[in-house]
C-alpha cells in the first residue's frame, strides 16, 4: 500500500543532476540508500548539512524493502542484555519521528503472554523499553486483558498447545 499522498510527485532526474553538477562541495555524502543510508541523510539534511544521497538502484531496493519498513528500537536486544543499543536505537527513533512525521509514525505490536510468568517478564522489560526511550517515546507501552487482546489480534491463538 502506498503512503505517498497523490499530490507528490518525484523530483525531475535531469533537474536533480544540473543540481548535482553545480552544487560546489557537499558537507555529507551518504553512499546507499537503505534504511541505515536514508536515515542518516534524513538527520544530516533535517541538522542543516548539504546533503548527497547515491543510490545506485532504487531506494530501499536491497535487503529493506525485503524484509521490513519498521524503525524500530530492537526490544530483542534488551532481552540479550545490550542495554546499549537499545538506547540508542530508541533515541535515533525518536529523532526520526521527530524530525520526519511524514515518513514515521507509531505502530502497536501485540506481545501475547501465554502463561502467568511471561506477563511479568513482558511488562517489566517493555516499562524498561519505555524508559530507554526517554522523552522520545513515541508510546507508552500497556498491558491489554485478554479479551482486548483478541480483539486487536484476531487470528491470534488463545492458547498454546
Amino acid at each position: 500500500m502506498n503512503q505517498t499522498p497523490a499530490s507528490v510527485t518525484p523530483p525531475d532526474r535531469k533537474r536533480l543532476l544540473a543540481q548535482l553538477d553545480n552544487t560546489p562541495s557537499w558537507d555529507v555524502i551518504v553512499i546507499g540508500g537503505g534504511a541505515t543510508g536514508l536515515g542518516t541523510a534524513v538527520d544530516a539534511a533535517a541538522r542543516g548539512f548539504r546533503t548527497l544521497l547515491i543510490e545506485a538502484a532504487d531506494f530501499a531496493k536491497g535487503t529493506s524493502s525485503k524484509a521490513t519498513k519498521l524503525v524500530h528500537g530492537g526490544v530483542r536486544y534488551l532481552a540479550q542484555g545490550n542495554v546499549s543499543l537499545v538506547r540508542e536505537a530508541l533515541h535515533e527513533r525518536g529523532l526520526l519521528n521527530r524530525n520526519a512525521p511524514h515518513l514515521v509514525w507509531p505502530l502497536g505490536f501485540v506481545v501475547p503472554a501465554y502463561n502467568l510468568l511471561d506477563q511479568p517478564f513482558y511488562g517489566i522489560g517493555l516499562k524498561m523499553y519505555d524508559m530507554l526511550a526517554g522523552k522520545l517515546n513515541l508510546s507508552p507501552s500497556r498491558w491489554l486483558s485478554r479479551r482486548e487482546t483478541l480483539a486487536n489480534a484476531p487470528t491470534l491463538a488463545e492458547r498454546v498447545g
